[in-house]
């Protein structure tokens, strides 16, 4: 995803792309601030540092998600999004993944600090958004990389570690789960390693993953094979159909983004590839800003699910059979579609709880 702090404006176009470039130069202004203003102090740590008492509630669990979902990333900087405290997110959001956790000192450890960019005075202020959201029948997860993430994990031990770290930040926060966005490489036998363990440190977590297009068109890729090593208790993949180019489709054919039949045929690969229509959503940008390129207005969005859930709305191309299983779409980012007036929530969120 893109993620740009300072004026999020990044690499891509300011979306998951503004949000990387910008994340990085985010990232180190708000260490600086965070340091410099003392907001460390004030209750913002790190897992590594002072933590808060873990949430009473209890997490919500992957049950919690409902059939039919909508996914949202939320943005932990500003960069010319709305800013947005948890609290102000759009109700129709069934998933919120905080964006975004990064790589602390240990190899696939990692680590998360609120900046003080989105106006929170303390980790109880945040933590008690979390559960209040929670409480209204939505899972807020932890997002691990974006476009500048460097998480790596390629062997037992760096896959102890990202388990260990990430299950140390849920405790802390109180996130259902999380969100592998690490659009830099990833080694799908010790990510298979690392998530299998933090499910059974923890239970029925909420796991989702949103890689590039690239990174679906077989299942002999990596996010492909990580996904499947983990279908037992995998949420949903929410693939990233922007900042992309022309893609191959489930029929060979090749389709160019920002189109429906670039939607459908390439979540058909998914569907016909091993994933269960439930664990297959349809990620796009909020706006033109959230992105670089691959923006489309929410009824090409709301197209490419009935194409694929009822077999109607289609364009040229026609999936081999219905999937009403789907299990919804996601954003970048809820701070952009709020800019932009709440369409995707509107329009998408709507007709995403309405399919069948």
């Amino acid at each position: 995803m893109v993620r740009a702090r300072s004026g999020r404006a990044a690499s891509k176009g300011g979306g998951k792309a503004g949000r990387k470039a910008g994340r990085r130069l985010l990232a180190g202004l708000a260490a600086a601030a965070l340091t410099a203003a003392g907001v460390l102090a004030a209750g913002t740590a790190s897992a590594s540092e002072e933590r808060p008492a873990p949430p009473t509630t209890p997490a919500a669990g992957a049950a919690a998600v409902p059939k039919h979902a909508l996914t949202g990333y939320w943005q932990n900087f500003d960069n010319g999004a709305t800013v947005q405290k948890l609290k102000d997110v759009d109700d129709a959001y069934d998933i919120v993944a905080v964006s975004f956790a990064e790589a602390a000192g240990q190899p696939g450890a990692v680590t998360f600090t609120l900046d003080p960019a989105v106006g929170y005075g303390s980790v109880d202020d945040f933590t008690a958004d979390i559960r209040a959201k929670q409480a209204a029948g939505k899972s807020v997860i932890l997002s691990v990389g974006g476009e500048k993430g460097a998480v790596s994990v390629n062997d037992d031990a760096s896959a102890r570690n990202f388990a260990d770290s990430v299950g140390k930040l849920m405790d802390t926060y109180g996130f259902n789960g999380v969100d592998i966005d690490l659009e830099n490489g990833l080694d799908a036998t010790y990510m298979t390693k690392a998530l299998k363990e933090l499910h059974a440190a923890h239970g029925d977590v909420v796991v989702t993953m949103a890689p590039q297009t690239i990174d679906m068109q077989s299942p002999q890729n990596e996010y492909f094979r990580t996904a499947l090593g983990i279908k037992d208790f995998l949420t949903v993949v929410n693939m990233q159909y922007y900042n992309s180019g022309s893609m191959n489709g489930c029929d060979g054919k090749v389709y160019a983004q920002g189109s429906v039949d670039f939607l459908t045929s390439l979540a058909c690969i998914q569907l016909e590839g091993g994933l269960d229509p439930s664990q297959v959503g349809i990620g796009v940008p909020a706006s033109s800003g959230a992105a670089g390129s691959g923006h489309v207005a929410p009824s090409v969005v709301n197209a490419a699910l009935d194409c694929l859930t009822r077999g109607t709305d289609c364009g040229s191309f026609k999936p081999p059979k219905t999937y009403p299983g789907l299990r919804g779409a996601m954003t970048w980012s809820t701070n952009w579609d709020a800019a932009g007036g709440n369409e995707i929530a509107g329009q998408v969120g709507a007709h995403v709880h309405g399919l069948p």
